[in-house]
């Protein structure tokens, strides 16, 4: 959520917590649109993050379009060559829409069979995309720029947030499995390290299938299995996002910290995180903002309400553009047309 947050162009006052609501938010502007954030109650997976999304969608009635953006395993191949601190977006691929619930379905004598329907991403963000991909077929993508900008705002955000040293990136062969008890890969033998040609270190962003579900992937064989079931390639696993697709439209965005395998490898969460913040910033670009409404033109005639020290329609609890959600974990929606009354 951090990283979300300090990606914004802007932050506004926060608005007054309605009575029995548990989830708190940040509000903000990000590439034109006015967003909102919300994090995760100190917990993390899909009941959480769709307890989250039906908060936001009681406050925010209005919200048209969500992100889901954060960090997760990736999952390298001869035909994605994933590498740590890219970025791997939700789109539709074969017969899912995007994101795969990859413990959702039954045990048969043929094997595990999934089912269920997730939703795909909404149409304009799934435009917007290829109009992206398109523009970064000639382009760099923007990432690193909108990481340097967050970290002029800080020493400590350029401290936490900078990327790791590439020799640290190391994706061993699938069939070897992790030292136990060991807290790196110092132990590991290096002769499986898979050689790999070098890359320019700026975050690549790939578009596939993000599979989600309740346990944290920890075994390449594992992995392996699940995306043998699916029709089409798992680009990353993460444990949040089907808890919002089962029930809104939603894309989401999630940063490669690890490669879902017993290899764990902490040091790349926080430059995963932002490169994910990054990507939905430069994704949000490509979707106009709406028109300035009639509350927008009342803020700038208005100005700020100089008794309570906010803008004056922040003092009178009405909040009118586009929102975000965000969870704990570094994930966040967004919203068109809001208008949001709370007494």
């Amino acid at each position: 959520m951090s990283a979300v947050r300090y990606m914004l162009d802007k932050e506004h006052v926060r608005l007054r917590r309605k009575p029995g609501e548990s989830t708190l938010y940040i509000l903000g502007e990000l590439s034109g649109h006015n967003v909102v954030l919300a994090g995760l109650p100190g917990s993390q997976g899909k009941g959480a993050a769709a307890a989250v999304a039906k908060d936001m969608a009681r406050t925010f009635p209005s919200i048209e379009l969500r992100l889901m953006v954060g960090i997760g395993g990736g999952v390298p191949s001869k035909t994605n060559d994933i590498r740590l601190g890219d970025v791997v977006v939700s789109m539709p691929d074969g017969q899912h829409g995007g994101v795969v619930q990859y413990d959702l379905g039954k045990s048969t004598e043929e094997g595990f069979v999934m089912k269920g329907f997730l939703w795909p991403p909404p149409e304009i963000l799934r435009s917007a995309v290829g109009i992206m991909r398109s523009d970064h077929r000639i382009f760099k993508n923007k990432i690193p720029e909108f990481l340097l900008t967050m970290f002029q705002k800080s020493d400590d955000l350029r401290i936490s947030y900078q990327r790791p040293p590439a020799e640290s990136d190391e994706l061993f062969e699938s069939g070897y499995r992790h030292i136990h008890n060991q807290a790196t890969c110092g132990q590991c033998n290096k002769i499986k390290v898979v050689q790999r040609t070098p890359r320019e270190p700026i975050p690549k962003i790939h578009y596939g299938l993000i599979a989600s579900g309740d346990q944290v992937m920890r075994s390449a064989t594992n992995a392996a299995e699940i995306d043998g079931r699916v029709v089409g390639d798992i680009m990353c696993f993460e444990m949040e996002a089907a808890g919002i697709t089962t029930e809104y439209s939603c894309i989401a965005i999630r940063g490669i910290s690890d490669y879902a395998d017993s290899h764990k490898n902490d040091a790349w969460q926080h430059y995963a995180a932002a490169a994910a913040a990054g990507c939905a910033k430069e994704l949000l670009s490509y979707v106009d903002p709406p028109e300035p409404s009639i509350a927008t033109a009342a803020l700038g005639q208005h100005g700020s309400d100089s008794s309570t020290g906010t803008h004056g329609l922040v003092a009178q609890h009405i909040f009118r553009g586009q929102g975000v959600q965000s969870s704990g974990s570094g994930n966040f929606s967004v919203g068109n047309d809001l208008n949001i009354s709370s007494g």
